[in-house]
């Protein structure tokens, strides 16, 4: 998005140059210009100069920064010797999600400054001070041990503080809130997200589609055919996170950032790792946005629930849609095709591959048909 604005300035004056030369202007360009020329004169204009930028320093300065507070958390628990931890996973969660309140507040500190205003996306060494004392300010990390029972437990905390409150704090004006409330309204949330690297158009294109559906059989049911669609949309896009869920329409902004495998059971336990979805979380995801928020599969539970909610088939029986099980329900995912040779293939989400795969049978064992489908 910032690169389609800065080309679009520049295309804005080439096109009024030629429009003034009497080479005539299209009406596609009277309305971009329009668009552009509503857009830089909004809120987010602040994130906007003359020179040629990108979101990429803000980026990686993002990335940074999540970085730095991970390994704070990490050098406490090295610190302080602990039989028991108690980590605030939400707060932690809470302040890498919270990019959002940390940009506005840098946005109007920077471009409000009364003695050197600039722009935001121009990050000098002095502008990513502030990003990062911004960062600080809203993420306050606390920790305190103790013992119990001859126990010695070690308590981590995350504050976040929101937009609003650093307000308070930094003594913003009646138009410095004016603007930092602007900002933080709906109509700008994925502009942020696209800023920060945590958005991801997952809309598949017409072309997408079209090989898709080319290899699913002719008959088969609408139901059937949106659930493979959406599954696909995830499609090398998302992390393997073990138990990791989401019950969001639509792309998840916590996927991808730094988090804390709590779930027990796996080599990853206890390790922070991007964000993301394990098998049976992958499927409730595709199923409760198939249904639009009205369905999920496993009713809260793993793959072991999702499978209680199905009628087990023959192999022979496998239709697209239809859900496939490790031995004893220790992995799932969704039917989503067949290969030249009539092979069942299968896209799940796969620790092996750490992302969302689509495979051949191999290691499934059983096949079951969601009770979701009205057929």
């Amino acid at each position: 998005m910032v690169k389609a604005l800065q080309a679009t300035g520049a295309a804005m004056k080439g096109a009024l140059s030629a429009a003034i030369a009497g080479g005539g202007i299209t009406v596609a360009v009277v309305l971009v210009i329009c668009l552009a020329g509503f857009l830089l004169a909004s809120p987010l204009g602040m994130f906007f100069s003359d020179e040629v930028n990108t979101g990429s320093a803000i980026q990686d300065t993002i990335v940074q920064l999540n970085g730095e507070l991970t390994n704070r958390i990490e050098q406490i628990k090295e610190e302080n010797p602990y039989d028991v931890l108690e980590l605030d996973n939400a707060g932690v969660t809470a302040a890498l999600s919270n990019w959002r309140d940390v940009l506005a507040v840098y946005a109007v500190r920077v471009t409000t400054d009364s003695v050197n205003p600039s722009d935001v996306l121009t990050l000098t060494a002095e502008k990513q001070t502030i990003l990062r004392a911004t960062f600080w300010d809203m993420s306050v990390i606390i920790f305190e041990t103790e013992t119990v029972s001859g126990t010695d437990r070690l308590h981590i905390t995350i504050t976040t503080k929101n937009a609003l409150q650093m307000a308070d704090e930094y003594g913003f004006t009646a138009g410095q809130r004016k603007l930092l409330e602007e900002m933080l309204s709906p109509a700008y949330q994925e502009f942020f997200q696209q800023l920060t690297g945590n958005f991801r158009n997952i809309t598949l294109t017409a072309e997408q589609i079209q090989q898709i559906m080319d290899n699913l059989p002719a008959s088969l049911s609408t139901q059937r055919k949106q659930v493979i669609l959406t599954a696909y949309q995830l499609l090398g896009k998302v992390n393997y996170f073990w138990g990791g869920k989401s019950l969001v329409l639509g792309w998840d902004s916590r996927w991808g950032t730094p988090r804390e495998v709590t779930a027990a059971g796996s080599p990853s336990s206890g390790t922070i790792r991007p964000y993301g979805l394990d098998c049976s979380g992958f499927v409730d995801w595709v199923f409760y946005n198939v249904s639009n928020g009205g369905y999920v599969i496993g009713h809260g539970g793993g793959a072991r629930m999702q499978h209680r909610y199905c009628t087990n088939i023959s192999w022979g029986q496998a239709i697209p849609g239809d859900l496939v099980f490790y031995p004893e329900d220790t992995h799932v995912g969704i039917v989503c095709g067949f290969d030249e040779g009539g092979n069942v293939l299968i896209i799940h989400c796969a620790s092996g591959s750490n992302n969302v795969v689509v495979t051949g049978r191999r290691g499934f064992t059983s096949i079951a048909r969601p009770n979701y489908y009205s057929e």
